[in-house]
């Protein structure tokens, strides 16, 4: 068994990868035990992600509020506390919060052999964003 101690440190997200408002608290980075990286993601009202994808796919688990996840060619699909989505290998997509209401998730992925986690992609434009 291994605890990690909080650092207790909330970073805010990049620009490059985020429209808007977000912060994120690290859970765990990949390591040489577990190729897995968690991370407790908070979005303000409008937030969201760039379009990215995830080499092994990712897990959210919503916590709080309301938002929206889309994958490219896709419908936007409201997601709510308790909710899980899982997005495949490889699938373009984008997730975060609606327009009037706060969201948070915890964002589950795991490094490919290179130790990859995400390829980010362009911003999503609000014309994407609104449905």
């Amino acid at each position: 068994m291994k605890v990690t101690r909080s650092a207790g440190q909330t970073g805010r997200g990049p620009a490059d990868w985020f429209t808007g408002d977000v912060y994120i608290d690290g859970i765990r980075s990949q390591d040489d035990q577990s190729a897995v990286a968690c991370a407790h993601v908070r979005f303000t009202p409008g937030a969201r992600t760039a379009w990215h994808h995830h080499p092994k796919g990712q897990t959210l688990y919503v916590t709080d509020g309301i938002g929206y996840v889309a994958r490219r060619g896709g419908e936007v699909t409201e997601i709510r506390p308790g909710d899980v989505v899982y997005i495949e290998p490889g699938e373009e997509h984008w997730h975060g919060a609606t327009a009037d209401r706060f969201m948070a998730h915890v964002a589950i992925q795991e490094a490919d052999a290179d130790g990859q986690v995400v390829t980010w992609l362009e911003h999503v434009t609000d014309e994407e964003y609104g449905g």
